[in-house]
């Protein structure tokens, strides 16, 4: 089997301290050669994403993990910016939040998110879950600019 040739860039919007190290750790696990980069506000998650200031030299990343529930800039004003910018909206989001306000969810997909998974609250369902999101991601599909020859094959590595 073919296998990824690239390194996969995760841009995780995420301000719970937990919650990151709990993802990283998952997404370490699973062997693929992943480089995340971690935003703790909405804000700073555009500031990377539009390479400004302190992330003009941050890499455009191929995926980006996003919270709804940010301080200064919710994750649908991000999401909506992203969606919303040409230079941007190819990027896959996925939606990842503790809520499962049906709400939220139909205003997730009316703003494009790729997905929405609702966080689970017990440890070894969350790692499960980062496992997959990782899986699917990374090992599956064929990433924008990736192309076919350095993304994922389906049927595995």
């Amino acid at each position: 089997m073919e296998t990824r040739n690239a390194a996969v860039d995760i841009l995780l919007v995420e301000d719970n301290p937990a919650d990151v190290r709990l993802t990283m750790e998952a997404m370490r696990e699973c062997g693929f050669d992943i480089r995340i980069h971690v935003a703790e506000n909405g804000v700073d998650a555009m500031r990377f994403l539009r390479r400004e200031g302190e992330f003009a030299s941050a890499p455009v990343p191929d995926l980006v993990v996003l919270d709804l529930n940010l301080p200064v800039k919710n994750g649908s004003e991000v999401l909506a910016e992203v969606k919303g910018d040409a230079r941007l909206r190819k990027i896959p989001v996925i939606v990842l939040s503790t809520s499962s306000n049906p709400e939220d969810i139909e205003r997730s997909y009316d703003l494009h998110a790729n997905c929405y998974i609702c966080k689970p609250s017990g440890f070894d369902e969350y790692l499960e879950v980062v496992t997959g999101i990782e899986r699917f991601w990374c090992d599956t599909v064929c990433l924008p600019g990736k192309g076919a020859d350095s993304g994922a094959f389906p049927g595995g590595r």
